[in-house]
């Protein structure tokens, strides 16, 4: 019980706060997004999250490096700077490159493989997906889209963990995540779909195409849920941090959406044309 309201405390708080950012942004009081700032925090804190456990794990990675790496990007997308048309590609292939030069410092070869990729690696995967986030703003009617991208997955994730626990009998991956079940998986599923039909007024598709929708980025949510499990596995680690109390960490809160926000774009960028 005592989880369970710190869960439901930690949530709302979060809640509260993304709504206020959205309101803001929906009504344009500002000439940037706000929502965006907060994207950058959530990245802040889960790079620092994310290179922590890496940390304790007892890889030598290059951790305030890829965190300032890892917030120029969502910055540069934020403020609108392209310093070419393939910005993000340049600026990835520069962190690539700065990585590779900080290797001649080394009193020795052993390990330099791992640390580089585990640092490039945090930066696309926490920074970079999570930034598609900005990039939704951006679009026309922009911010419907965001709250839709949200809503989907993470009313996913509520589904699945409501679902599992009341009627979860068979195991989905027990190796990766032993609570996760196939009851929860699909009860998910199906939250995904009823919030994405509920976004409704948001999109100008059908209703079985927002269905399909909601179905893509159901599964696409528990992706991402399942693959922070895996490395967290990999780590030992049972959360990511514990900032929100009965949540666990800020990468915990938003593992799900780094698989949905970049497939969510790029679906959107493509029909939009």
């Amino acid at each position: 019980m005592s989880m369970l309201k710190n869960r439901i405390i930690s949530s709302s708080i979060l809640i509260i706060v993304i709504a206020a950012s959205l309101f803001v942004d929906w009504h344009r009081m500002l000439d940037f997004s706000l929502a965006g700032i907060l994207v950058i925090i959530f990245i802040v804190a889960g790079l620092y999250e994310f290179f922590t456990m890496l940390e304790n794990k007892g890889l030598c990675i290059y951790k305030y490096f890829g965190i300032t790496m890892g917030t120029i990007l969502p910055l540069s997308i934020l403020l609108r700077f392209e310093l070419t048309k393939r910005w993000e590609l340049l600026f990835i292939m520069l962190a690539l490159f700065s990585l590779i030069l900080m290797q001649f410092r080394r009193r020795n070869n052993s390990g330099v493989v791992v640390d580089i990729s585990t640092t490039l690696f945090g930066i696309l995967y926490v920074s970079w997906f999570f930034s598609f986030l900005i990039k939704i703003t951006y679009l026309p009617d922009g911010v419907g889209y965001l709250i839709s991208v949200v809503l989907i997955t993470k009313l996913g994730d509520i589904g699945a963990f409501l679902i599992g626990s009341r009627f979860g009998k068979t195991p989905l991956i027990p190796r990766i995540s032993p609570k996760k079940s196939v009851e929860g998986a699909i009860g998910g599923l199906f939250f995904s779909v009823l919030a994405a039909l509920a976004c409704k007024p948001f999109f100008n598709f059908n209703y079985l195409h927002i269905a399909i929708i909601g179905v893509c980025l159901g599964i696409l949510g528990q992706l991402g849920d399942l693959s922070e499990s895996l490395i967290k596995r990999d780590c030992k680690v049972k959360d990511s941090g514990s900032i929100f109390p009965g949540l666990g960490g800020v990468l915990d809160s938003i593992d799900s959406v780094l698989f949905t926000a970049p497939a969510f774009y790029f679906y959107l960028s493509a029909i939009l044309k």
